[in-house]
């Protein structure tokens, strides 16, 4: 394969920080000193007080529907007639729609509580889709439906941990981002939300999340990377449905890197834990892609692509949080905007493979590294 990818490499630093691999994903949200550049300094933890609670975000739905006259239609999945409709400690569960199109749109955030600002960037894309007047938003409420979850996970948010905790008596730790799976779902959230999704059937996804600092070449903060859990010219994606994944996720994450480049405080690369791309089954996004039916849920094996954005930074300080949220909203802007105007499907697949990234030596998956990169060449 011709190598398509510019002359970047992240600094040493970010390798070590990522190691050992076997334990780099849950361990992403440690925080090295952060070099001088864009944002802020993050400091060594959140401040608590500026985190949205479960409390916080249920007044904010409420307010949002109010303001949005109808427009925003605010529910939970108890109401809604699923069961389990509540988290493992009995929180109802919250998810906002807004739009009447026929594209359906799946936007998720906090599915690891100690990943806090998917709901300030979710809120925001909700008041607005709800109430604005721009040209933008009126697109987007004529040709998406949205469906907003800004608080997958209730439960792991108010304890400021990656996980839910089971109440059978175990108080075991279930990552939610890791329970879609044919032996999975031992989480009341994880059965519920996903019996939600083969309800709605989404045509496309996003998932909000955070990730330890790391750096560019010139030794400054990288503030955002675009992810694809099933890595496109991997060893999964593209024998999903011909390759048509491996190329829809390209384009939707290389629109919204051909966009944010007009923001210079945006700095981007892609995913990886340290050397390897991921291509991991478990996670919610692949479950989606790979169309998982568990328990006769999905009979027909409904699938859609789904990509996700990772923040800079799991403990992101006072000065640093406004910044981090609004390149958030900017990126699920350009997002939806695209799907709105259907331009998103014309974006060239191979941006991807001109996105910053370190150099691959193989793939981070659910069974650990794998070497070898690529398994094959990108599907055009």
């Amino acid at each position: 394969m011709q190598d398509r990818r510019p002359p970047f490499s992240l600094t040493r630093r970010q390798l070590l920080a990522a190691a050992p691999l076997a334990a780099a994903l849950p361990l992403l949200a440690t925080q090295p000193a952060i070099a001088a550049g864009s944002f802020p300094e993050p400091g060594s933890f959140p401040p608590r007080d500026a985190l949205m609670t479960y409390d916080d975000v249920v007044q904010a739905l409420s307010s949002i529907q109010k303001t949005s006259k109808g427009a925003v239609q605010v529910h939970t999945l108890s109401g809604l007639g699923i069961s389990p409709g509540l988290s493992e400690a009995g929180r109802e569960l919250y998810v906002a729609t807004v739009g009447t199109g026929p594209t359906s749109v799946w936007l998720q955030g906090r599915i690891h509580g100690n990943e806090p600002y998917g709901p300030d960037t979710l809120l925001a894309i909700l008041k607005a889709a709800g109430s604005s007047g721009s040209p933008l938003w009126k697109a987007v409420r004529e040709n998406l439906t949205l469906h907003v979850i800004p608080m997958y996970n209730p439960d792991g948010s108010e304890l400021y941990i990656r996980h839910t905790v089971l109440q059978d008596g175990s108080e075991r730790r279930i990552d939610l981002n890791r329970d879609w799976s044919p032996t999975g779902f031992a989480a009341k959230e994880s059965l519920a939300w996903y019996t939600y999704w083969t309800q709605v059937k989404p045509d496309v996804g996003l998932d909000i999340h955070h990730q330890g600092l790391k750096y560019d070449d010139s030794d400054e903060p990288i503030t955002m990377s675009l992810g694809i859990s099933l890595a496109p010219s991997g060893p999964t994606l593209p024998g999903i449905l011909g390759g048509e994944y491996d190329i829809s996720t390209r384009r939707l994450q290389g629109h919204v890197y051909d966009a944010l480049q007009q923001y210079g405080y945006i700095n981007i690369d892609r995913y990886s834990v340290g050397s390897y791309e991921i291509d991991i089954k478990g996670g919610v996004a692949s479950a989606v892609m790979l169309g998982l039916d568990y328990n006769g849920l999905n009979p027909t094996g409904h699938s859609h692509p789904m990509v996700f954005f990772e923040t800079y930074g799991g403990s992101i300080g006072q000065k640093s949080r406004g910044k981090a949220i609004k390149q958030n909203v900017q990126g699920v802007e350009a997002l939806l905007a695209g799907l709105a105007d259907g331009s998103i499907w014309n974006t060239d697949p191979m941006i991807w493979h001109n996105i910053p990234h370190v150099d691959y030596t193989g793939y981070f998956t659910d069974s650990g590294a794998v070497g070898g990169w690529p398994t094959q060449p990108p599907v055009v």
